[in-house]
């Protein structure tokens, strides 16, 4: 049975709650000290805002905690999208303090990574239809464990994100935004990669702030206290989504999981150790925002058969500046940054983000 561990935290004692849900939910049993293992931290804003990424001290409790199990080699890999920038989100997200407290190496899989061609021993659901010349991935991600920090979020395409998106900066290139139509499903032939290509995957989840409506940026944050960690990237999943208040089995990307035997996505068959989760319901609705309503016109609605026109030529960058525009220019100057104020100066949190 898959073992998701749900802890109560606090400012005072997140690093040491961390490394117990590690013992918890026996990181050591999935990972082998003999391989490196990934970092790989979730920056889907290079703003500061709650929720929407990895936190600093859910990133560092992860290397303490690693290290002093005796895994030595624990290389970070990042990656970019249309709409973040990790250089400025390592230094605004304080990342950056991290990796050189602890003398991290950094990779950028868009800069410094091979990209290979490779052959999934798995049936694919649509990559092998999207990449019609192959499917290719980072070649330093062989033969490595990784653990994933993603945040307990909705998303505006996915419905949830966590474990099993967080792979989708890592393994896809620049032009993953082929797949949105398809996400569900992309998902879940990532999944099935990593599980061909990775010695070992972990997940450590914050959700010290959970984040309702349209994510993964323009989120309604709620304090809520929680860490979730677990081996299975399906069974967190399928707990967050429990927790942001969705039936698991309901969410696509979750079912097709479970069906093809990647994960366990049926709560009745996962053993959540910890937190009563029946007891915890944030009532999330996903809704949408500016660039959202664009893009289900142009992914999900009517004008879909033509999403090669706006997003396989140079079309696709009128696209990319108005989602940077809306959100670093418009939304995040208007409301974001109030947000973000009050979080700083009145969360326990924020004020623990201000001493890092």
């Amino acid at each position: 049975m898959s073992k998701v561990v749900v802890l109560k935290t606090s400012p005072e004692t997140v690093l040491e709650d961390i490394d117990r849900a590690f013992d918890l939910a026996e990181i050591e049993k999935e990972f082998s000290k003999d391989s490196p293992t990934i970092i790989k931290p979730n920056i889907s804003w290079h703003f500061l805002y709650p929720a929407s990424n990895t936190t600093p001290w859910q990133f560092e409790a992860t290397v303490a905690s690693l290290q002093k199990r005796g895994y030595k080699e624990l290389p970070v890999v990042e990656n970019n999208t249309v709409v973040t920038n990790p250089f400025k989100g390592e230094k605004l997200l304080k990342f950056d303090r991290i990796i050189q407290k602890y003398n991290l190496p950094v990779y950028y899989n868009f800069k410094d990574l091979k990209w290979v061609k490779y052959e999934p021993k798995s049936e694919m659901l649509v990559l092998h239809k999207i990449y019609k010349k192959g499917i290719y991935i980072p070649e330093f991600f062989f033969k490595k464990n990784i653990i994933h920090l993603p945040t307990v979020k909705t998303h505006i395409y996915s419905t949830t994100t966590g474990a099993m998106k967080n792979a989708f900066g890592g393994l896809l290139n620049t032009k993953r935004h082929y797949t949105h139509t398809w996400i569900h499903e992309t998902l879940v032939d990532l999944l099935a990669i990593q599980k061909e290509i990775h010695t070992g995957i972990f997940t450590l989840m914050d959700g010290t702030h959970i984040g309702c409506g349209p994510g993964p940026r323009t989120l309604e944050p709620h304090e809520a206290d929680l860490i979730l960690a677990s081996s299975d990237s399906v069974a967190i999943d399928a707990v967050a989504s429990k927790i942001l208040g969705f039936d698991p089995l309901s969410i696509k990307y979750i079912r097709l999981a479970h069906e093809r035997g990647l994960g366990t996505g049926d709560l009745k068959e996962i053993e959540i150790i910890g937190e009563d989760i029946d007891k915890i319901n944030y009532n999330c609705r996903v809704g949408d925002n500016l660039a959202s309503l664009v893009g289900d016109i142009l992914w999900f609605g009517p004008l879909k058969g033509l999403q090669w026109l706006f997003f396989h030529t140079p079309l696709v960058y009128i696209f990319v500046f108005g989602s940077s525009f809306y959100h670093d220019f418009l939304w995040y100057p208007i409301k974001g940054k109030k947000i973000v104020k009050d979080y700083l100066e009145n969360s326990k949190w924020g004020k623990l983000f201000n001493k890092y």
